[in-house]
């Protein structure tokens, strides 16, 4: 594999795709699979004017949202071999990169919003965020992705035996498949961008997602029980190529990482209002809330847990670790 990587590498012309063949301008192509109105897209391009205006026009940035140069998977192996900078994936993606990330996927492990950010922002967080740099993916930040729950197209989902005999799309996760299944469900792997025609078309029964991403995807004009279980809070990560950073000088990545701050704490402000303006969205649309009991989901799910002490002791620590975080 690292053979292959290296001959894609040798044929890269250049490491900032799209940029300018001046070295005193030069630009970073960023693309991912969210559309336009999504307020980590909004974020993103709060981020390109910061970087625009830290640099004074000598580093900026070039946006393609909506899957257009791929799905996150095939994001993250652009950036692997340099034709595409950065991009914005799932923690859950990551995780094939990075194995502890999958720490994010367990459910239930954060108290509440302060408990997960100090735990994003503080050592445990920064430190995950550069055990991606083996395979040439270095994490920037997290971005907020709210708590995810369940939708259905016929039936709601208010406990777990709801779950039995249907296929539910997870992203491509190790952890979010066991997580499903231990509930009962039957996980499917489906991209981003090809869901909604997968629920359309009855190739799967369901998902689960937060609320803004539910409700920014349409994915309501097909699945109208929407069940607020919140099994799992996982963060998107904002993700550089190394190759693309260590081409940057100490004043570059001083620009970019100030706009990647800004853009951090902006788009967490925007995430509270887009879910509470979503919300409100999609009960005029006609879809249903649910609420249903966390405890008997929670209960189902913490053998995931428990199976780390003997499967996986380092990850089962880091859990103890995240829990026990004031």
């Amino acid at each position: 594999m690292r053979c292959l990587m290296w001959l894609c590498m040798a044929g890269v012309v250049c490491l900032f795709a799209g940029c300018h063949t001046e070295e005193s301008e030069r630009t970073i192509k960023l693309a991912h699979s969210l559309g336009v109105e999504h307020p980590v897209h909004e974020a993103m391009v709060y981020m390109a004017s910061e970087l625009e205006k830290n640099s004074r026009g000598q580093l900026t940035l070039e946006i393609y949202p909506s899957s257009q140069l791929g799905s996150e998977q095939q994001c993250l192996e652009l950036l692997q071999i340099g034709s595409l900078g950065m991009t914005k994936v799932s923690a859950a993606v990551m995780e094939n990169f990075s194995p502890r990330l999958k720490v994010f996927g367990f459910p239930y492990l954060f108290r509440d919003d302060a408990h997960r950010f100090a735990v994003c922002d503080g050592p445990i967080g920064q430190q995950l965020l550069l055990e991606g740099q083996e395979y040439w993916l270095r994490g920037l930040t997290y971005f907020d992705a709210g708590e995810r729950s369940f939708y259905t197209k016929e039936e709601p989902i208010e406990k777990p035996a709801d779950l039995e005999g249907l296929k539910i799309r997870v992203m491509q996760s190790p952890t979010a498949i066991d997580m499903v299944k231990r509930l009962g469900g039957s996980p499917t792997p489906i991209s981003w961008g090809e869901l909604y025609t997968a629920l359309q078309q009855g190739v799967v029964d369901g998902a689960e997602n937060n609320i803004p991403s539910f409700y920014s995807s349409r994915h309501y004009e097909v699945c109208k029980y929407f069940s607020l279980d919140e099994h799992a809070s996982i963060p998107d990560i904002l993700v550089i190529s190394t190759l693309v950073w260590e081409r940057l000088s100490e004043e570059e990545r001083g620009w970019l990482m100030q706009a990647v701050d800004s853009a951090t704490v902006y788009q967490r402000k925007l995430w509270q209002e887009a879910e509470a303006e979503a919300m409100v969205a999609l009960q005029e649309a006609g879809v249903k809330i649910y609420r249903p009991e966390k405890s008997a989901f929670e209960t189902k799910a913490q053998g995931m847990i428990q199976d780390l002490k003997a499967d996986d002791p380092d990850l089962y620590e880091l859990i103890n670790d995240i829990k026990n975080l004031d």
